[in-house]
């Protein structure tokens, strides 16, 4: 092989480009297929301007024990079996979520993890951003820094534009904060974790909630959420989290040691999944974004399963669809009802628990529901808004499909 002066070439099997947390559960899941079925994991090259550790975000997302793979579990900060919903008027419910539950992994341990995995696989690690990443024959290229690296497959998960128009677009934004209480004050259940508490003050348009998730007897991270079309001044997070606190701890005092904030699209618009001969989309940037509630870790964990098992087989590795059709359809008929002031989001959202098993509905909000459950999600949403909804819906797609704007 020839050295230009553009520096060394790498050739590997797979180049995954974005090391957060879509590309590392593709790392993780590679190197558990390849431990648990003893066949060779592909050569890796891994393309970020950033060697992650530390804490800077988390995620939580609702899973069935036993249907994760073994690696997920002891990476865990929490689980909770348990869910507790307060309705707009400050009225709450509890929900046993069995056999699911709620679980939060840190940042941090993933990757720690995925470093030790990488470590295993011998993969190659390209500390710089990718400057281009183009298809071709008989490998694509990405060239980063003033490394080459030729892969069989690219994995790419820098956030992209959607290929696809959209008809609504919000936002979902939050700020956390981790809370410590003083000892014996707040009383916190740790199996009980509040997900949305709508007693907050609603926006004009869109919907808001707080999250209350118990770390410890005297520890929790608390966020306060907006679905709404544009994030809010920094001060405004702050004083929803003060006043949250101050209500639901009747005042307790409490020092904050961490903050994190988070802005996720929630759009009806497409993603790509497959760029070129060799090159594919992951995570947000291939779609694994729930549009109406802003989940992706799950996708993002199957989707990575289903690739590292395809790849294993030396298969075409084409990310699956991380939700089915119909779902992006319901998705655009939910977000275009909360956008426009259709229907009342907190109602929405409190009547779907109050009325279905909770597990039907965490099967809907997660993108895994059958067409069965989703009748019945449907037959207990408010009918005439969720109707003008759908009609306005299909009234945009169809002209956008005759070229009328």
């Amino acid at each position: 092989m020839s050295h230009h002066n553009h520096g060394a070439g790498h050739v590997v099997d797979v180049a995954i480009v974005g090391g957060g947390g879509a590309g590392l559960n593709l790392v993780l899941a590679l190197d558990h297929a390849a431990r648990t079925s003893g066949r060779p994991a592909p050569s890796i090259a891994l393309v970020d301007p950033v060697r992650r550790s530390g804490q800077d975000r988390t995620w939580c997302w609702w899973a069935r024990p036993e249907e994760q793979p073994e690696w997920v579990d002891p990476l865990l900060t929490r689980s909770w079996p348990t869910m507790r919903l307060v309705n707009a008027e400050g009225a709450p419910s509890s929900y046993d979520l069995a056999p699911l539950r709620y679980q939060m992994l840190r940042s941090a341990d993933l990757y720690a993890a995925a470093d030790s995995a990488l470590e295993r696989l011998g993969a190659i690690r390209i500390t710089a951003p990718a400057q281009s990443v183009s298809d071709g024959m008989p490998h694509a290229v990405v060239r980063a820094g003033d490394e080459r690296v030729m892969a069989s497959w690219v994995f790419d998960s820098r956030p992209t534009r959607p290929t696809g128009p959209a008809s609504t677009t919000l936002l979902q934004h939050f700020r956390g904060w981790i809370v410590r209480f003083a000892p014996g004050s707040a009383a916190l259940d740790e199996n009980v974790a509040t997900l949305m508490d709508f007693s907050v003050p609603q926006p004009r348009r869109g919907v808001a909630f707080a999250y209350c998730l118990p770390l410890s007897p005297d520890s929790a991270l608390v966020e306060y959420t907006e679905f709404s079309p544009a994030v809010l001044e920094p001060e405004r997070y702050d004083e929803a989290l003060r006043a949250y606190l101050t209500r639901a701890f009747d005042g307790v005092a409490y020092t904050v040691e961490e903050v994190e904030d988070g802005v996720i699209p929630m759009t009806d618009a497409t993603f790509a999944r497959r760029t070129g001969d060799r090159l594919f989309r992951l995570g947000t940037a291939g779609g694994a974004t729930r549009a109406s509630t802003g989940y992706t870790f799950s996708a993002m964990q199957r989707q990575a399963a289903q690739i590292a098992e395809l790849l294993l087989q030396d298969r075409l590795p084409v990310p699956p669809r991380p939700y089915p059709l119909r779902h992006r359809w319901m998705d655009a008929v939910l977000l275009r009802a909360l956008d426009r002031g259709y229907i009342d989001g907190p109602g929405l959202f409190a009547g779907l628990f109050a009325r279905q098993p909770s597990e039907r509905v965490i099967r809907f909000l997660d993108g895994t529901s059958t067409p069965a459950d989703e009748l019945a999600i449907m037959s207990s949403t408010p009918t005439p808004a969720m109707m003008r909804s759908a009609v306005e819906d299909a009234a945009v797609r169809v002209r956008r499909t005759l070229g009328i704007r």
